[in-house]
C-alpha cells in the first residue's frame, strides 16, 4: 500500500496517477502526519525535512509498503521569492527517491506577505478572492491561468524521483 503523508486532493490525485500507471493494483490512500517544519516552509533544506518527515510517517503507517512525503516551500533571492516543490519517496525495503520540481516566480506582494510570515494558500485566497486554492489550482495553476496546473507541478516532481526505483541497477543503496 502507497501511504502519502496528506489528505490535500491536490497531492493525493498526481500519486494515484503515476502509481496506477507504474505499479498498478498497489492502493493509494492518504493520512494527516506532522511535517515538522514550519506550515510554510522556508528554504530547500526546511522543505526537504518536511517532505522526508512526511514519508517517514507515511510509510510508519500499518500496511504502508511505501510512504510519500510532498512539500511545497518558498525560497527568496534577488529576483523575487520563489514557489517550489520536493518529494520523497521510501519504499519498506530502504530504497529512497528524491527530487525538487519546478519552481514559479511568485507576484511581489505575495513575496512580501511570505516574508511576513503568512503562508502561501491563504495569500492566494486573499488575492484571487477564493476559499482553500491550494486544494485545488494552487499558486501554480492560479498564476499559470491553469496552464499548469497543482496536479501537474507534482506528477512532474514524483516523476522525477522515481529513477531510484525504476532503474535500480544505477542507484546502488
Amino acid at each position: 500500500m502507497v501511504v502519502v503523508g496528506s489528505t490535500n486532493p491536490a497531492k493525493l490525485e498526481p500519486v494515484r496517477l503515476v502509481f496506477a500507471e507504474l505499479f498498478p493494483g498497489l492502493q493509494v490512500s492518504g493520512v494527516e502526519v506532522p511535517s515538522g517544519v514550519r506550515v510554510q516552509p522556508i528554504g530547500y533544506e526546511e522543505t526537504r525535512l518536511g517532505a522526508e518527515n512526511r514519508a517517514r510517517a507515511a510509510l510508519a503507517q500499518p500496511g504502508a509498503t511505501w510512504g510519500l512525503g510532498l512539500e511545497a516551500g518558498v525560497e527568496f533571492n534577488a529576483y523575487g521569492s520563489w514557489l517550489f516543490n520536493i518529494a520523497v519517496i521510501l519504499r519498506a525495503d530502504g530504497r529512497r527517491g528524491m527530487a525538487r520540481g519546478g519552481s514559479v516566480l511568485l507576484p511581489p506582494v505575495v513575496g512580501e506577505r511570505l516574508r511576513q510570515g503568512e503562508e502561501l494558500g491563504p495569500i492566494m485566497d486573499d488575492l484571487v478572492g477564493q476559499k482553500d486554492t491550494k486544494k485545488a489550482l494552487g499558486a501554480v495553476g492560479i498564476l499559470t491561468l491553469s496552464r499548469v496546473e497543482r496536479v501537474e507541478f507534482w506528477r512532474h516532481t514524483l516523476e522525477l524521483a522515481l529513477p531510484p526505483f525504476l532503474r535500480p541497477e544505477l542507484y546502488p543503496e
